[in-house]
């Protein structure tokens, strides 16, 4: 189990910021479980889900830089949550898969050419003697907005994307799973981007006007 609690340079555990997130968040905490349930609900709705934070500096990736961050997507997300178990002791490691999102915004569908979501990150906990994945994205706020069930966490079972939202539409369906891993794999990552996705980066940096779906309290223009 030593590799899912050792420190990396993405997955940065003892950093003041991630050790400090980790402690204040689970004060009180009496077992893992406990800890592992409200580091989840802190980082799904503290930190605010924006699929425009998608970013090809690898800095934009450590666990201590999405600490401080106001918005995040899942892969960061999936690190936070990784990096703050392991400063708990929770053994922890990435999970990967491609998911397909029915119910995206028309602005993103069109930025990303494709509602396929390539390398979807989320967070394996090693709890009572088993492996649980846990999907700290999408910010109860956001799932209101979309009509979406919040994705709710308990320490004993898998919270995967829900394949409906709330009014029984076509939401999130899994296409193709990556794997575990003990640490970010950032080349593969990329190489996986740059492949589905010609130019996102390129245009979400030129971009002059948020997608008010993912940022609604940020003006146009």
């Amino acid at each position: 189990m030593d590799e899912y609690l050792g420190a990396t340079w993405f997955l940065d555990r003892d950093s003041p910021a991630v050790v400090e997130l980790a402690r204040a968040t689970t004060r009180g905490a009496s077992s893992d479980l406990d800890r592992a349930v409200r580091l989840y609900y802190a980082i799904r709705d503290d930190i605010r889900y924006d699929p425009y934070a998608a970013s090809d500096d690898p800095g934009a990736y450590r666990a201590s830089t999405v600490a401080g961050a106001p918005s995040a997507f899942c892969i960061q997300k999936a690190i936070l949550m990784a990096a703050s178990g392991r400063a708990l002791g929770i053994p922890t490691r990435l999970g990967y898969a491609d998911v397909r999102n029915h119910l995206t915004s028309a602005k993103l569908r069109a930025t990303m050419g494709s509602d396929l979501f390539v390398w979807h990150g989320f967070t394996e906990l090693w709890l009572d003697g088993k492996w649980v994945k846990a999907t700290p994205v999408f910010n109860s706020s956001l799932c209101e907005r979309f009509g979406v069930l919040p994705l709710d966490f308990d320490g004993t079972s898998d919270a995967i994307l829900h394949p409906f939202d709330a009014a029984g539409r076509r939401h999130m369906e899994y296409v193709r799973e990556h794997g575990s891993f003990a640490d970010f794999p950032y080349d593969r990552l990329m190489a996986a981007f740059r492949e589905t996705y010609p130019g996102f980066f390129d245009k979400t940096r030129a971009a002059r006007e948020p997608d008010q779906a993912f940022d609604p309290e940020r003006p146009p223009g």
